[in-house]
Order: C-alpha cells, then sequence, then structure tokens
C-alpha cells in the first residue's frame, strides 16, 4: 500500500510538472535591480519636488505595447521572462505557463490572469517629470525592458495599485519591499524623475530593510 502511494504521488508530481503546474515560485528577477548601496546613492541624490500636474496626461501619450521581436509586443516578452514553462502560439500569445506574482504571493496558471505592472505608473512618471518629455521617450519608459520597470503581478493587485507611489502603495508581501524599493528607485534615477519628501521617506524606509 505504502508503495503504491509513493508511485502515485511520483507519478502525479510529474505530471503536474510536465503541465507547468509544479510548487513554488517560477518568478523572473527583472534586469537591472541594484544593491542596496547603489540604491541609497541614487536615492540620496534624486531631486525632491511637489507633485506635477496631471493636466494633460493620457495613457496615449505613453504607446505600448509595442512590437520587441517578430510578432511578440513587450506584454508577451515580459510573460516569456517571468514565466516558467510558458507555451505561446503563432501570434506569440501565450497559451499556457506559471507565473509567480512576487507583491502577493499567488501563482497562475493563465496569462489572463496576469498584468504587466509598470514599476513606476505612467501617471505618477507625468507628473514627475515626463510631462515634458516628447512622445518617443514616453514610449522608451514605458516599454522599458532593460531596467526593472515592468514586472508581471496579479492583475487585481496591480489595478489596486493604480498610479500610487510607496507613500501609499507597497507590496502585500513585506519581503518584497526591499526590492520593489531598489526597483523604483533604479527607475526614477535613470529617467531623471522627481521625488516628493513623501515618497522618498517610504522609500527609505523600504531600503533600510534590504540586507544586500
Amino acid at each position: 500500500m505504502h508503495r503504491s502511494v509513493t508511485l502515485l504521488i511520483a507519478t502525479l508530481a510529474t505530471v503536474l510538472s510536465t503541465a507547468g503546474l509544479s510548487s513554488g515560485p517560477a518568478q523572473a528577477t527583472p534586469p537591472g535591480i541594484p544593491s542596496k548601496a547603489t540604491a541609497q546613492s541614487k536615492l540620496d541624490v534624486l531631486v525632491v519636488a511637489a507633485q506635477g500636474s496631471m493636466s494633460g496626461y493620457s495613457r496615449d501619450l505613453f504607446p505600448h505595447w509595442i512590437t520587441v521581436s517578430g510578432s511578440c509586443n513587450t506584454r508577451e516578452t515580459v510573460l516569456k521572462r517571468d514565466g516558467a514553462s510558458v507555451v505561446t502560439d503563432s501570434a506569440c500569445a501565450s497559451t499556457s505557463g506559471r507565473w509567480y506574482s512576487p507583491y502577493d504571493g499567488a501563482t497562475w496558471t493563465l496569462a489572463s490572469d496576469v498584468d504587466i505592472d509598470h514599476v513606476v505608473p505612467l501617471a505618477e512618471a507625468w507628473r514627475s517629470g515626463a510631462g515634458s518629455w516628447i512622445t518617443s521617450k514616453r514610449q522608451g519608459f514605458a516599454n522599458d525592458l532593460t531596467r526593472p520597470q515592468l514586472i508581471a503581478v496579479t492583475d487585481n493587485v496591480n489595478q489596486a495599485k493604480g498610479d500610487q507611489d510607496p507613500s501609499t502603495w507597497q507590496p502585500g508581501v513585506a519581503s518584497y519591499r526591499c526590492t520593489y524599493a531598489k526597483m523604483w528607485i533604479a527607475v526614477k534615477s535613470y529617467w531623471a524623475l522627481t521625488l516628493q519628501s513623501s515618497e522618498k521617506t517610504a522609500l527609505q524606509g523600504m531600503l533600510d530593510t534590504c540586507a544586500s
């Protein structure tokens, strides 16, 4: 009996693994996440300024998702990067896979349950300096695959975050807040976006939880 149960469990584990449903996170790390020391040095020199106006803002002024390669756009590229056992069709749409959302610790097996979060939201960027950019620069920001600006997460968590900065929204998984702060700082630093004082205070508190 015990041997039969063991064989059954092993068989089920093999089936689940093959189907892309094995247990444990399937999380890719976005590129360009700095060390704690580097993030601290970047945070120290970011310009603190009052929040800008939302006048004239539209998501259409940040064209996304754009074609990255072949028939694959930015969203599909991040889904493949951040997922495990991801299968795509001829149009590059993900037909199966597994995605772990580090914001809330949930794992999903349908791409429709996953959003690609702009770590620094588009509206937040607008208020922090992007309102004066030309459209091509805003397109680069909205589709930035080089810095830690894009990450696959649970769709309703992304929607709950909206355009909030870290002074009013942080990942529910407390252990991920260090990484989130480092990503946010790296993006704002590269794109020379400003910080509000409350935002800087929140980022410093998150950064202080980092081991390295």
